[in-house]
């Protein structure tokens, strides 16, 4: 049965086959008990471009867990996958073995309706989770988001997160249902209780170059799903030339790949394709992503921004049964927006993790420069300006990606620590029509100025057209759900 999608939207192939995430694949895991295999040999098979049974993806889970896997035998199974790839049932062993190496979560049966998670591919200026989370709260849902760091170029939901002084992205399972209970959202990180085999994957594949294994992504974003006991899960798929796919129809074999591995896990997913050619919002960098996520639940900030948290919001409270229709979902979660609920449930959030209460009213109340005072800050602030008279046709995202992580607001190693201060501020929307020197963009930064190939990448980021100023596009191309069985 082919994945229905929204209306409007284009209809996406078939479903992908059991063997579509790799060139070749057979059918099944089961197979004939023999002595486990050892790591080098493990290794050596998917390198050849064979497949890992169930019991082999489970050993070397274990072994990564156990301390047993030595760094450089990570890394190569990890390249050994993204060169060969991996069927749908060596994915689904994979997504299994790495939730179950940890603690699985439990949650008072009341609640299966309303739990709901959102997870994204990554993106630059990516800082929906942070508005989301709590504008479901405040929809009444519960939503316990296992989040994940910066990867590559991009940043972390958890890393923006840590820039307010004091939070904690390290919540027990306990805290994590006592914050469930009394704000409805939570944000954490892996830890040795949860999922802690995808942790140590997802820190080696960020200095491995295999960020863009479709298998990989798929196992790492669902297994943290998985232990969630979730009723309801979107995925925002993220292509272009700052996504980690390029286009959306590859982005699409990945959505397909989401839908299909979580249906057979049990869990409902639909996977959104979503634009990621410029940034999203204009802010990026964590502090500034964290004041840009404030400015959204002030009923304000980007327009494209406040569209993809109401639409993956609508998304969810239709897809779990608690809106007639995703535009009514998506109603709901922008009066959430507009009448200051999801602002109080951030705040919530923020004092039950870890943030003095003070401060997270300060933040939450605060105009934007009161915002600004109590937040990490750059040292330094330099503008670039317009080259000539034009209208903005794209703003780039990789050459700022790019150019801020040199600048400190990445990571080149796991465990680096980042500057949380350094970002960059667009001063200018794509569609409008500029004169030549007006200052475009903001670069807030610790070190010295900018150096001239540094200058360059980013006025190269800034294309200009002589058409008429137009409208930007919504980021929102496409909703893959599942069959029409898995939703109810």
């Amino acid at each position: 049965m082919a994945a229905p999608v929204t209306p409007g939207t284009p209809a996406p192939p078939t479903p992908v086959a059991p063997d579509d995430l790799t060139r070749e694949g057979s059918q099944g895991l089961s197979d004939p008990p023999s002595e486990p295999k050892q790591l080098p040999e493990l290794i050596r098979v998917k390198r050849d471009g064979g497949r890992l049974s169930e019991a082999d993806i489970r050993g070397f889970v274990d072994a990564v867990v156990n301390g047993s896997a030595q760094g450089a035998q990570i890394g190569a199974m990890l390249m050994a996958i993204r060169l060969q790839g991996m069927d749908l049932e060596e994915t689904s062993a994979l997504t299994q073995a790495l939730a179950k190496s940890g603690q699985q979560l439990e949650w008072p049966e009341a609640w299966h309706q309303q739990l709901v998670d959102k997870h994204s591919t990554g993106g630059v200026g990516d800082k929906v989770s942070l508005v989301l989370a709590p504008a479901l709260a405040a929809c009444g849902c519960k939503v316990p988001m296992i989040s994940g760091r910066g990867l590559a170029h991009t940043g972390g939901t958890l890393d923006k997160l840590e820039s307010v002084p004091g939070f904690n992205v390290i919540q027990s399972p306990e805290q994590m249902q006592v914050l469930l209970e009394q704000v409805g959202c939570c944000i954490v990180g892996q830890s040795k209780k949860l999922v802690p085999g995808d942790g140590i994957l997802y820190a080696a594949r960020d200095v491995t170059a295999t960020v863009d294994s479709l298998p990989l992504i798929t196992a790492s974003i669902l297994s943290k799903k998985v232990v969630e006991g979730l009723s309801a899960l979107v995925v925002d798929v993220k292509f272009g030339e700052a996504a980690v796919f390029p286009n959306q129809e590859q982005a699409r074999k990945l959505a397909r790949a989401l839908v299909g591995v979580g249906a057979g896990l049990g869990l409902r997913v639909a996977a959104a394709l979503t634009a990621m050619d410029k940034p999203l919002g204009r802010s990026v960098g964590h502090t500034l992503e964290v004041e840009e996520a404030l400015l959204c639940m002030d009923g304000a900030g980007p327009s494209d921004l406040r569209d993809l948290v109401t639409k993956l919001g609508g998304a969810l409270l239709w897809l779990s049964g608690q809106a007639e229709a995703q535009a009514e979902g998506a109603a709901r979660v922008a009066a959430a927006l507009d009448d200051g609920s999801a602002r109080g449930r951030f705040e919530q959030m923020l004092a039950g993790q870890g943030v003095d209460p003070g401060l997270a009213r300060a933040l939450c109340s605060g105009t934007p420069a009161q915002r600004r005072q109590l937040l990490p800050r750059a040292r330094e602030q330099e503008e670039l300006l317009t080259p000539a008279d034009g209208t903005v046709e794209l703003i780039h995202a990789m050459p700022l990606a790019l150019v801020l992580h040199e600048l400190g607001a990445g990571r080149s190693r796991a465990g680096e620590p980042l500057r949380l201060g350094v970002g960059a501020e667009l001063l200018v929307d794509v569609g409008q029509r500029l004169r030549r020197g007006t200052p475009w963009l903001r670069v807030h930064r610790d070190g010295p100025p900018l150096s001239g190939p540094q200058r360059r990448a980013l006025q190269g980021a800034l294309v200009l057209s002589d058409r008429a100023p137009f409208a930007a596009p919504s980021p929102y191309a496409e909703l893959v759900l599942p069959p029409t069985g898995a939703q109810q």
